[in-house]
């Protein structure tokens, strides 16, 4: 009968046609602007998003592969869960590196205070380390409750920034997931972190 059984692909969110249609909209923008202006664009962006720093992160199991010969013994790991004790760590990077790193005290959560007030830290660390771009910049970050409130509105069109668009649902086009976060989490796993001001 040539059937066979096919299990549905897990997709994060099932997009309208009105969403396909603006996600389109701004990636044709964004391809737009790289035209006109190169590797320039690139780097006037700086991109902003948050991760957990967990206290133990356990070796992948990628990382605990090792070299055996064909008649060794099958090693036997137990699996080990990561700690529960966490800080949430907002980042702002650029093509150079990281610009700011901010923890948030453990039990708190971002809000638009929180997210306002990182941004005033952010402008006075871009005047220490990246002075060339102060006004000139483009901010990327995406569209989180905090993010997108009129308080953070407001404060960024006081600040005099400009924010790339980033349309609903949209994980590929969140560069630190792909190009900061991976790499720094391999680099936590297997480590003991005692504590929040260790971590800080």
């Amino acid at each position: 009968m040539e059937y066979r059984k096919a299990c549905a692909r897990w997709v994060p969110q099932i997009l309208t046609q009105e969403r396909k249609e603006h996600r389109m909209q701004v990636c044709w923008s964004l391809l737009n602007l790289y035209e006109a202006e190169g590797d320039s664009f690139l780097d006037r962006i700086i991109t902003s998003d948050e991760m957990f720093c967990r206290h133990y992160e356990p070796e992948s199991k990628r990382q605990s592969v090792d070299w055996q010969h064909v008649n060794s013994p099958s090693k036997k790991k137990l699996k080990i869960l990561p700690s529960v004790g966490k800080v949430m760590c907002t980042v702002f990077w650029d093509r150079k590196g990281v610009i700011l790193l901010n923890f948030i005290e453990p039990g708190q959560t971002i809000n638009s205070d929180r997210y306002v007030a990182t941004l005033s830290k952010l402008k006075a660390r871009i005047s220490k380390v990246r002075p060339e771009k102060k006004t000139s910049f483009l901010l990327q970050h995406n569209n989180a409750r905090p993010h997108i409130s009129l308080k953070t509105m407001k404060h960024i069109v006081k600040l005099g920034w400009t924010v790339v668009p980033h349309p609903p649902y949209s994980p590929d086009l969140a560069p630190s997931d792909f190009h900061l976060f991976g790499p720094v989490k391999d680099e936590l796993h297997g480590q003991h972190i005692p504590s929040y001001n260790v971590i800080v």
